[in-house]
Formats: C-alpha cells, structure tokens, sequence
C-alpha cells in the first residue's frame, strides 16, 4: 500500500492502520496545538503562561500515554513516542532533563527525524551546553532545509551564520513572521557585538524589524508608536515599561534644554570655545589615515544626517543619567551658545565629563520635532558612533574608553 505523511513530517503511516493512524493523528496534533498556545498566548502575567502550559502539556501527555502498546512496536513507533513526548514535557521555558533523555532516545531509533533534532537542540541549549545545540541545529538541517530549524541557530548565538539561516528561512516562506523576526535579531546583535561599526546591519535590522532600532536612531515617534502598538499586542514584551523609559528621557532632555536658555553661563563656555582649531594630532592622522583638519561648523549649520569632512566644538554642560545603558547621552553647547543633546555610543561613561571640551568628527545630525500625547518635543540632537570620532579637551581618547558590547543570550521559548 501507498504511504503518507503525518503531520510535521514526525511519522509515516501506512495506509489501512485506522485507529492506530487516529490516535498518533491526535497526539501530534495536541502537540502542535500546545506550541501554538505557547506562541500566542501572553497574559498580563507571565506565570499564567507556564501554569497554562503545564496543565495543557499534562493533558497531551495523557493522551499520548494512551496509545496502546501494540500501536508502540515498530522503531518508527517508538521514535514518534519517544519525540512527541520530549517535545511535550519540553514547552516549558526551564530545562528538562527527562525531555532530552527521551528526545536523545527519538534520534537513536529514528536519525532522519529531523523536528527530534531540533527540539533536542532546544531542550539542550537550555542547559547552556551551545556546541551540543549547534550540533543538533546542524543534523536537523541535514535532513533538509526548514523554516524552523534555520530560525533556531540564532539562539545559539552563532551570529554571522545565524543571519544567512534566517535569511534562508525566509526563502522558504516570505510572510512568516518569526523568521522576519530572527533576522532582526540576528542584524541587531551582529550590530552590538562589532561595537556599532557596521551600519549595514543596523538598517537591515531595521528593515526586519523597525521598534527597537527607531529608539537606537532616535526617531524617537516611531519608536513610541512601535513600542506601544507591542505592548497591545503582547503584554509580556514589557514594551509599555520602554515607552515610559523613553518619555522620561525625552522630559529630562526638555527641561535641562529650556532651564539653560541664554544664560550668562553659555556665554562665558562658549567664549572659551572659539580660538578652538580642528586640526587633529599628527598620531591621530597617521593612526586612521584621515585628513589632518576638518571644516569647523556651528551645530545650526549642520545638514540633516551625516556631515562627512565636518566638525563641530562644544562644551559639554551635564551628563544626562537615564535608565538604559546605552547611549551615553551629553548637554552640550557651542560657540554661538546653541545647546544640543549629544549621544555617544561604544564608549565607557567616564570618558567624558561635565566641563570638558569636545571635538565632534562628522557628527550625525538630527532635528527632533514631534508631539505625544499632547506634550510637544523639539531640540537639535548630534550623534557619534566611534571613540575615534571624539577629542576631549583636544586629545585622542585611549583605547580603554572604548567599550565593545558583549550579547548574553537568554532562551525564551
């Protein structure tokens, strides 16, 4: 007789078994459902979550433990038995070492049972043994190419490749969200982990996905508006504690703006700043093989975006303490007594201090100007990526000041 599928590819069943192909029919399927559930299903406390699953993953469990023993006997029988099983006691977000044993025993009985290698691959990388993972990732992709699977290498933390298997997972199904998703993930952690140098991957990320990387931008609007269109759909995101963050930020930015308008200390700062040159150290030249002065502007003569061969002096008036690391952001003021809000990323919070002078290299420009919820924002933002972009108080920064960001993985199933 012909042969056909189950479900998820997890079992081929020979035409004519009836209740025996009936109830794996329903043991698979309860399975799948309660990956659905664990997919789609976020309340406001996330402890309701794994109490749900638990429960739901109880009754699949019971279901499938009714299967007869005669509908148990063959290797492919019980390598279905033994990954279902693993798969089901393994929906929980702690690890389970009963789920790998009887995962480890589906891929013994059945090799090419390629979802067995990449729910053992999961199961595993719970315990932080991540070359173990990969190694499973990798057997189940052997066994051909799958959505799934290619998503997965990402939380292993295998960077540049887990950006091509997203990519690859993609291919297989433009509209799946969660492949769109990991590869967001994977750009953004590429991102950070190179300490901001390659902005390829940044807008890549931000192509996958925009909420997170408009904050890091500073479009600060759509960042707010993705945020809390998150926080509507998944409350668990803790996206509603970022729209707070943010609009603090932003309150904090506007009242130390307006508090130092024209005051008699701008002027003294600022007349301080104007026999400043922007003719870099003849070691600083050599070391980036740049040119050695740069045209001098004022932060009102900034273009929109990035001003290559231009540099602007200011001094910096107050480090602005906010509640995420990075970036370090500066009150700054220039020559002509314009202040502006001064972002830096990869470097160490003591690099630059209150008081100190600042030699900005082809800032990165933005006017901020938008309201919400009824309180309008505008004030002229200048970003720098790179230590080398900074001169504090006319000299190069040293290498320690540097700070190249490591990525801590955490398995949220």
């Amino acid at each position: 007789m012909g042969e056909r599928k189950m479900s998820s590819g997890s079992r081929l069943v020979k035409e004519g078994e009836g209740e025996g192909e009936d109830i794996w029919a329903k043991a698979t399927k309860a399975a799948d459902d309660l990956y659905i559930l664990r997919d789609t299903y976020f309340p406001p406390n996330p402890l309701d979550k794994i109490s749900k699953l638990q429960s739901q993953s109880d009754l699949s469990l019971n279901l499938l433990d009714s299967i007869p023993l005669e509908y148990r006997k063959s290797p492919v029988q019980r390598a279905t038995y033994e990954y279902l099983k693993g798969k089901l006691l393994d929906v929980v977000p702690e690890y389970n070492k009963e789920a790998e044993d009887h995962l480890s025993k589906a891929v013994k009985l059945n090799p090419s049972l390629a979802d067995a290698w990449l729910c053992l691959g999961n199961c595993i990388w719970k315990k932080g043994d991540l070359p173990s993972a990969k190694n499973c990732f990798n057997l189940a992709l052997s066994k051909g190419a799958n959505k799934k699977i290619l998503c997965s290498e990402n939380q292993a933390q295998i960077v540049e490749e887990s950006i091509q298997h997203a990519k690859d997972a993609i291919t297989l199904d433009v509209k799946d969200g969660n492949s769109w998703y990991n590869l967001g993930n994977a750009c953004l952690t590429s991102f950070f982990v190179t300490g901001a140098w390659d902005h390829s991957k940044l807008l890549q990320s931000l192509k996958a996905y925009q909420n997170a990387v408009n904050h890091y931008l500073e479009n600060y609007e759509r960042a707010l508006s993705g945020f809390e269109a998150a926080a509507l759909k998944d409350p668990s995101l803790n996206a509603t504690e970022e729209v707070q963050k943010m609009i603090n930020l932003l309150d904090k930015l506007e009242n130390l703006l307006r508090g130092q308008a024209r005051t008699k200390r701008l002027a003294s700062l600022a007349s301080s700043l104007a026999a400043v040159n922007c003719k870099l150290p003849d070691s600083f030249v050599f070391f980036l093989d740049v040119n050695s002065s740069y045209i001098r502007a004022s932060v009102d003569q900034l273009s929109e975006g990035l001003n290559r061969a231009v540099a602007i002096v200011g001094k910096v008036l107050f480090f602005v303490k906010q509640e995420n690391a990075t970036p370090l952001y500066y009150l700054v003021c220039d020559s002509n007594q314009i202040c502006f809000v001064l972002s830096v990323y990869g470097m160490r919070n003591d690099a630059i201090k209150e008081g100190d002078q600042l030699t900005l290299l082809e800032p990165y420009y933005h006017y901020v100007d938008f309201s919400w919820k009824g309180k309008h924002y505008n004030f002229k933002s200048v970003r720098v990526d790179f230590t080398e972009q900074v001169l504090v108080n006319g000299k190069v920064l040293s290498s320690h000041h540097a700070v190249r960001s490591s990525i801590y993985a955490q398995h949220k199933p």
